[in-house]
């Protein structure tokens, strides 16, 4: 199990670092390249573009053929992508370099997908119900570290070595290659089998992985049934499908949107920027994420949802409203809503694989996942935009408008799944 745990929160780990990583170095690969604004963005949000493809793909494909290959196949893009980055500019497959470089962080993109919608749902199959809030989180904790360990590594690498960009990024080849090793011979999920008839196969897993009886029999509750894309907008689960997938866009499109060009959203606020203001706010957001992590299977899921949202909201329409507020409190407004957001973004790993049964487990997140990168990657690509064009004052308060429509929906319709089984919490919107 712990060897699981490990593959899975490395898998997240690298995700955070390859979205992240692009940040440090988008000002030398900009002048490299010779790229516009345009451009600059487009390549920041190819990667989550590439998730828009990746997860409902790869969640699909997971309920189909299982867990197991598609948690192989999703590393093996990974390592291959990695290694592209490092000749891009140099390759002669397209006419221009940007182009290409879009390319490649659309592939890369599109395996961070299949890592969401296979990566969770096995984590969610293989915890138990007394801790899966802790352990699903605990890959949202490995996300961040990724994310604020890529802009520390894209920092000092930029501003002390004389490597360039192409090497800077391609150093997410190390980190997919140790894991894709790691990976070699993890079981297939036990629950998936059981729904496909496998008994035996499912009971050897099981008694192997699964920490008690309880667990056990809870497996033994599974249906033997077949799952659909369609399934997920039936009367049984279009509440499931809603809640998630607007939850987790809502949670992510001011996030991705400010810490990826937090230099110029910290400069347009008079504030220095560079190592320590991007530093500082992946660290807080990851003390937000940790101060959850600790909280969810004591205190519950849904306390944890709604309410953060609405302070979200109202740190952004302050940020907005008040713009002429001093440097001072404008950062640590900004910091207060790192780790807010941070904190209920924890939850976009946990109800996905709680919501939905095993059969549409890995479509239903990666649908979700779809959703929400669409909302990432638009924030990541207008940002730039509005900053300039709409002001920094409008952008926080368009960003207020997405958290405050997430914090609505999460008040209607966030279920309470602590400490109950996966056989319970994908019951939970039936009637």
């Amino acid at each position: 199990m712990m060897r699981m745990i490990a593959v899975l929160t490395g898998g997240m780990l690298l995700d955070g670092y390859i979205l992240g990583i692009v940040g440090p170095v988008s000002g030398e690969m900009a002048a490299d390249l010779g790229v516009s604004a345009f451009w600059e963005g487009l390549i920041a949000a190819g990667a989550l573009f590439g998730i828009l493809i990746g997860s409902p793909l790869g969640g699909w494909a997971a309920d189909k053929w299982g867990r197991k290959p598609l948690f192989m196949l999703d590393m093996g893009l990974f390592v291959v992508s990695s290694v592209m980055q490092l000749f891009v500019g140099f390759m002669q497959f397209f006419i221009d370099s940007p182009m290409q470089l879009f390319v490649v962080r659309l592939l890369m993109g599109v395996a961070i997908g299949a890592e969401y919608s296979v990566g969770w749902p096995l984590m969610s199959e293989f915890a138990p119900a007394r801790l899966r809030g802790r352990l699903m989180g605990l890959t949202i904790i490995a996300w961040y570290a990724g994310f604020m360990i890529a802009f520390v590594v894209g920092h000092v690498l930029t501003e002390w070595t004389d490597l360039g960009w192409r090497a800077i990024l391609g150093t997410s080849t190390l980190i997919a290659a140790a894991l894709f090793i790691a990976r070699l011979g993890m079981p297939e999920s036990p629950r998936w089998l059981w729904n496909q008839g496998r008994r035996s196969e499912a009971r050897a897993v099981a008694y192997r992985y699964l920490e008690s009886s309880t667990d056990m029999a809870d497996l033994e509750h599974e249906d033997t049934c077949k799952g659909s894309f369609g399934m997920l907008f039936s009367p049984r689960y279009w509440r499931a499908t809603l809640f998630v997938s607007m939850f987790w866009f809502c949670a992510v499109t001011p996030y991705f949107a400010i810490a990826t060009f937090a230099d110029s959203v910290l400069k347009q606020y008079g504030l220095g920027g560079g190592l320590a203001g991007g530093v500082g706010l992946s660290a807080v957001a990851l003390a937000g994420v940790v101060v959850t992590v600790l909280l969810i299977d004591k205190v519950g899921r849904r306390v944890l949802t709604v309410q953060p949202q609405w302070l979200a909201t109202v740190l952004l329409a302050i940020i907005g409203l008040w713009a002429d507020a001093p440097p001072v409190v404008v950062l640590a407004l900004f910091l207060a809503f790192s780790f807010v957001n941070a904190g209920y973004n924890v939850l976009t790993s946990i109800y996905p694989g709680e919501v939905f049964p095993t059969e549409i487990r890995g479509v239903g997140t990666g649908f979700a996942a779809a959703v929400s990168r669409v909302g990432a990657g638009l924030g990541t690509f207008l940002l730039p935009w509005s900053m300039t064009n709409l002001g920094a004052s409008a952008s926080m308060l368009i960003a207020a408008g997405i958290a405050a429509l997430g914090a609505a929906l999460s008040q209607w319709l966030a279920p309470e799944t602590k400490g109950k089984s996966l056989s319970e919490t994908a019951a939970g919107y039936s009637h």
